[in-house]
């Protein structure tokens, strides 16, 4: 009977075959029943042209439409967030390494292994400021959350640097880091907070405003810091070194909160991906090419997705709609966030938390003191009729000669201080162009009506007591830097008239005084011997 079996088994033949190719786009590994898992998988793959080289830093503008900004090689380019689209490109001398957006959109920064660090005017497409200090290539740079004034950076010198954008001055020399500085990030809280990790295996705080350069927490990961990310909180941060990823809470001391060993090589970047609710996810991905979703608060890994390559960079959109990943071979795994419902004839998008709309509200996590919003609870709430109200002082109007200042028009804003007539106001826009070395640069630029409208100023009030010590010396130079101007013009012919008629006169009284002052001062020592 066996062998009957047998043989009726081996002349049994395959009729058909049919191969299987093996699929080169991205492939989600968890459990696809979790709302987690539908919420991950909801973002629809969008194709982008491939950049040839490897992805080294991606970011988000924070206002809307949330521009996406990608650094390959020698070059940052723009992309539509809606379209995925190529907008505008800016060109470096050597390959960036890390790029970041201003608060209001406006500007971003970028550094290169020059140790170059660059902010650029999005619309003019223009470089505003060249800041040049790191003695070694630059691998990170950050705008503070809110801050739009200053910068930090770090990179292969070991030296982190917080700068005055404005002035391109560096204000202090953050030292203390043994190895290369290679990732950064500022607290969402506080603007003068910021962490840096570095390759001697530490991750260290800084407040900038302490000028001894000390700084004021240290934490050991036991592998060199790749990136570090602060939590939503403020008081907790999240490490990537080596395949593992720790988050620490800062309040509570520097301990360790929780680790995730799931990638089976270096893990590269760290976003936090914020819901719709209070709950927020810590993504990352690694060289293995998985992109993995913890939830640090169970301290479980909630999703995982594989791409058929290493990966470099990681973005998440600020509003949750666009998730962009940089592999180290020049592709942009995009995805948008699919559209399931239309409501009202308006589409509405996926979320994860309306699928577990179930869930009862005592599960939710409580606040803890270990939460830094623990303590800023109760902040926004009404006063009722017995409290005493304190308000608060409203903000400076800005006259039109200061908004100028601060856009470094130097010449429009001296114009429109003297067509105020204002003279305090005149000479105290003149000492900050002093202060800039931009005085005679703006008078050397002046047309004929300018400088008529300049030397009617001086001649009424260069021989005034309060402003003579700068309007005499100006007035000396501006005839000397536009005299072939001055000279041939009939409507300049009474201004330096009167001009020289102030002057002369200034000098009687000067000459007067000096007269009354050799004869009161033999007066005075024989009244005082006596």
């Amino acid at each position: 009977m066996e062998e009957e079996l047998r043989v009726r088994l081996n002349d049994h033949q395959v009729s058909k075959v049919f191969p299987v190719k093996p699929k080169s786009t991205a492939k989600p590994v968890s459990e696809s029943e979790t709302p987690e898992s539908r919420y991950w998988s909801s973002f629809k793959n969008h194709s982008t042209p491939n950049l040839v080289s490897s992805v080294a830093a991606l970011a988000f503008s924070p206002v809307h439409p949330h521009s996406l900004a990608v650094a390959h090689s020698a070059t940052v380019s723009l992309f539509s967030s809606q379209s995925l689209s190529s907008s505008r490109r800016f060109s470096f001398r050597d390959v960036v390494s890390s790029v970041c957006f201003r608060s209001d959109g406006a500007l971003f920064a970028a550094c290169d292994l020059s140790g170059v660090v660059q902010v650029f005017d999005i619309k003019e497409r223009m470089a505003l400021r060249t800041l040049r200090s790191h003695s070694a290539p630059a691998r990170f740079v950050k705008y503070p959350v809110q801050d739009k004034l200053h910068l930090v950076s770090g990179g292969d010198d070991g030296v982190v640097k917080y700068w005055d954008v404005a002035g391109a001055t560096v204000i202090s020399d953050l030292l203390g880091h043994k190895d290369y500085v290679r990732c950064g990030d500022c607290s969402p809280v506080n603007d003068s907070m910021l962490v840096t990790g570095s390759y001697d295996h530490t991750v260290k705080v800084w407040d900038a405003r302490v000028h001894t350069s000390n700084w004021i927490a240290e934490i050991n990961h036991g592998l060199p810091v790749e990136d570090v990310v602060y939590l939503p909180s403020g008081g907790m941060i999240a490490t990537a070194g080596g395949n593992s990823v720790k988050v620490w809470d800062l309040i509570g001391g520097g301990k360790m909160v929780c680790s995730m060993e799931s990638h089976n090589k270096t893990v590269t970047s760290l976003r936090v991906a914020r819901m719709e609710s209070a709950e927020s996810r810590l993504v990352s991905v690694a060289l293995d090419g998985y992109m993995k979703v913890f939830d640090y608060g169970r301290a479980k890994v909630t999703y995982s997705m594989r791409f058929p390559a290493p990966l470099m960079s990681l973005g998440l959109s600020p509003d949750g709609s666009t998730r962009v990943i940089g592999g180290s071979n020049g592709m942009v795994f995009a995805g948008k966030k699919k559209v399931r419902d239309v409501v009202g004839g308006q589409k509405k998008s996926l979320n994860l938390w309306s699928l577990i709309s179930d869930v009862d509200e005592s599960r939710r996590r409580a606040l803890r003191p270990t939460y830094f919003r623990y303590f800023q609870r109760g902040q926004s709430e009404k006063p009722s009729k017995d409290d005493y109200l304190v308000k608060e002082k409203k903000g400076l109007k800005l006259t039109r000669h200061d908004k100028l200042l601060k856009k470094f028009r130097h010449k429009e804003a001296l114009v429109s201080v003297l067509e105020e007539k204002k003279p305090a106001n005149v000479v105290a826009v003149m000492e900050e162009l002093v202060a800039r070395r931009k005085l005679m640069k703006c008078v050397s630029n002046m047309e004929e009506g300018e400088l008529g409208m300049l030397l009617g100023f001086l001649q009424r009030y260069c021989t005034v007591q309060r402003y003579s010590g700068l309007l005499m010396g100006l007035t000396k130079k501006v005839l000397e830097t536009r005299a072939e101007d001055i000279k041939g013009k009939n409507e300049f012919k009474g201004l330096l008239r009167n001009l020289k008629r102030e002057v002369n006169q200034e000098i009687r009284i000067q000459q007067s005084l000096l007269e009354i002052q050799g004869v009161i001062a033999p007066l005075m020592r024989i009244a005082g011997r006596s």
